[in-house]
């Protein structure tokens, strides 16, 4: 029965939904609930395009999809969404306040003074994703939650696909749940769940936060909702550049099954239902997830 909640939460997540986070297995102590304009900052930035591909600030717009989600850790985070215009008027420069200084079209190939020159990149993601869609239309799901948060499908992939996710036994098997530290990057978080479960095999993996599934967010009772849930696809990928006590070159030594777990907290599941399977193996292949880049 557990079992089988498990890979309807699985199905859910794969699908772009979300489920209510009541508890954290790892780094709720080291952290605390988040509260806007106190320890943490989110940054909404909207790219808008017309007819002519342009790129604007200031209309009020409708998101479309997050196409992007960039962080430096848990206390400043920006969310940027590609958007279509639902009303509004370009301000003049007399109506220009801080938060639409100097807005106006641009046609990517005038020269612009900005600030900062990050946007263009922004610019570029969202003309790359509208020609071509690389993944579903993600957009912020209201569920409330506390802190900062990253959810792993923490997925190990063996000889002819087998596949193992991780998760936790109690009180109830259930996939890791870790709060994000204020001293590493979000995705730290999964790093976190495997030193805990493989202490000795950390090292000899790479823990790979490959996007995100769903967002999830509820800020409507201030101090206590204002936190973020990531839902991410995390591969545990056997390194195989390793080295002996002396630092010499070793070869790996693989069993084909996922390193043992130390910590009685965690249990490896193996995906055999086949459908659940296939759909884990090509969202790890394609990488067709919402995009979540440190930029510590």
């Amino acid at each position: 029965m557990e079992e089988q909640q498990v890979e309807e939460q699985l199905e859910q997540l794969l699908t772009g939904q979300g489920s209510e986070v009541s508890s954290y297995d790892i780094g709720q102590e080291q952290s605390k609930p988040a509260m806007l304009k106190k320890n943490v900052t989110y940054i909404v930035c909207a790219v808008i395009f017309n007819d002519k591909v342009k790129e604007e600030a200031g209309f009020t717009c409708e998101p479309i999809t997050l196409l992007l989600i960039q962080e430096q850790g848990p206390q400043w985070i920006r969310l940027i969404f590609l958007a279509q215009i639902t009303g509004g008027n370009l301000k003049s420069p007399s109506e220009a306040d801080h938060d639409s200084l100097q807005a106006a079209w641009w046609d990517r190939s005038s020269a612009l003074t900005l600030r900062g020159r990050d946007i263009l990149r922004l610019i570029e993601c969202g003309l790359k994703y509208r020609q071509d869609p690389w993944y579903p239309s993600t957009l912020p799901l209201n569920i409330s939650c506390r802190h900062v948060v990253q959810r792993l499908v923490l997925v190990f992939i063996g000889p002819e696909e087998r596949l193992w996710v991780l998760l936790v036994r109690a009180p109830r098997l259930h996939l890791p749940t870790a709060a994000a530290l204020k001293t590493h990057a979000v995705t730290w978080a999964a790093n976190l769940v495997v030193q805990d479960a493989l202490p000795s095999s950390y090292y000899d993996h790479d823990v790979n936060t490959q996007g995100v599934l769903s967002l999830q967010h509820d800020g409507r009772l201030h101090g206590r909702t204002d936190g973020l849930c990531f839902n991410t696809l995390v591969s545990l990928v056997p390194d195989h550049v390793r080295h002996d006590e002396d630092g010499q070159r070793a070869e790996p030594q693989s069993s084909g099954h996922p390193p043992p777990v130390e910590n009685q907290r965690y249990i490896w599941y193996e995906v055999c239902n086949g459908a659940l399977k296939e759909k884990l193996l090509q969202k790890s292949k394609n990488t067709s997830l919402l995009p979540l880049h440190s930029l510590y």
